[in-house]
């Protein structure tokens, strides 16, 4: 049992994903009967979905501290996050759409679950369904648009309530910990869940479905060097009025470090270092910012949702109109914003989007097994982004160094 601990998640999950392969290019069509492993390992991931939200949310808005903090830096700093986050998701959907990774997939031998109802609701009761009759009937139904209003409000409450608001503030920041610590024991379960989820799909489907996912793997490094090369250098370059070349050469242990442990928390000290010692930007703006980011702030996630909505869209035969497309990113949005910072939650999420437009949850099946890859990828332009904002907020309220930034070597 130690020696199958002691080696890394990610390297487990690649194993069980060649295993898994074998098995069921062997095995062929019956290799369907071990299916139920990985319908179990899916039913722990959509258990997950909407308690991670609600307490990651109203932990992510209380952890502001302050109303008046929302002034100059974090009005800022969030509408940068929001706007990153939207051409991100567009981006997905973008590459998505005219590179089709999903295409040339016969899926019709697959034997599938019920495939979600598509959302029907013109655009007036798509807004008055986002404020919730009954916040409790809400989290039962696993609604997750007017959760994520109720958990907003209860975090700006959290924050008008000051001192009173406190006691409350430390039992969401609590249950944030907690419902990260869940994630993580759900998420050993992965080697098991991809090996069983791989056989079924590679002795069903065969090499189309491989080479559909090795496409999908390129298209999101694809997506992710766009967001960090092209997005970034255009923030820093044309609103930070700064120079990329310093900005890249300022986090580049940052993005190592993010590669390595996909995990934007566990990369905050670096990205934190990275900002205040090689780009200047002041431990105030710093601090709050990237913290935030770390939280909230999750573009390769939102790039990633809306490209694997449609990867399962056209593996499975599912169309989708253009009321679809932007309620992909909205929810692909503010999906990455109740994203914990750890391995992992990519999966997570993908039941949130995928239900609403009426995705089957198997697609879950097929992109878990080379989830990790992407999730490292996705993490380097998450934390990316939280230094970008944080280098773009600090040079508009002349919080920044420049001469600093200018002439800092790496750590």
């Amino acid at each position: 049992m130690k020696a199958w601990f002691a080696i890394p998640l990610w390297q487990r999950v690649i194993g069980a994903l060649i295993l898994g392969i074998i098995v069921g290019r062997l095995w062929g069509p019956e290799a369907e009967s071990i299916k139920i492993i990985g319908d179990i390992f899916i039913a722990f991931i959509k258990m997950l979905v909407v308690p991670l939200i609600f307490f990651s949310l109203v932990s992510g808005v209380a952890a502001i501290g302050d109303l008046r903090k929302l002034g100059s830096v974090g009005g800022r700093a969030f509408l940068l996050f929001l706007v990153t986050g939207q051409i991100a998701v567009w981006l997905g959907l973008t590459i998505g759409t005219f590179l089709k990774p999903g295409a040339n997939v016969d899926a019709s031998t697959l034997q599938i679950g019920e495939t979600p109802e598509p959302t029907t609701l013109d655009w007036r009761e798509m807004l008055l369904s986002i404020v919730p009759d009954s916040p409790v009937m809400v989290m039962a139904e696993g609604a997750v648009l007017p959760l994520i209003v109720f958990a907003l409000l209860i975090g700006i409450g959290i924050l008008m309530a000051g001192d009173e608001g406190k006691p409350v503030q430390s039992i969401f920041d609590s249950g944030a910990v907690v419902m990260q610590k869940v994630t993580v024991i759900v998420m050993e379960l992965t080697p098991f869940g991809v090996f069983a989820l791989m056989a079924w799909v590679s002795g069903t489907l065969g090499y189309e479905a491989l080479v559909a996912l090795a496409k999908l793997v390129s298209l999101n490094y694809l997506g992710c060097l766009i967001i960090i090369f092209v997005m970034y250098s255009l923030m820093i370059k044309l609103l930070a009025k700064l120079r990329p070349v310093d900005f890249f050469r300022g986090i580049v242990d940052a993005m190592a470090v993010a590669y390595s442990t996909a995990s934007s928390n566990a990369t905050l000290p670096v990205t934190l270092r990275c900002a205040q010692r090689n780009l200047g930007v002041s431990r105030s703006v710093s601090s709050f910012v990237i913290s935030l980011g770390a939280t909230v702030n999750m573009n390769g996630l939102a790039m990633y949702l809306g490209l694997a909505t449609l990867f399962g869209a056209q593996i499975f035969g599912v169309t989708l109109s253009w009321g679809d497309y932007f309620l992909i990113s909205i929810l692909a949005t503010v999906g990455a914003i109740g994203a914990a910072g750890i391995p992992g939650t990519g999966l997570i999420m993908m039941t949130l989007v995928f239900t609403a437009v009426g995705v089957p949850l198997e697609t879950i099946a097929l992109v878990a097994g080379v989830d990790r890859i992407m999730d490292m990828m996705r993490t380097v332009t998450n934390v990316s982004g939280d230094a970008a904002v944080a280098t773009t907020v600090a040079s508009m309220t002349n919080e920044i160094d420049r001469q600093e930034m200018a002439s800092a070597d790496d750590i």
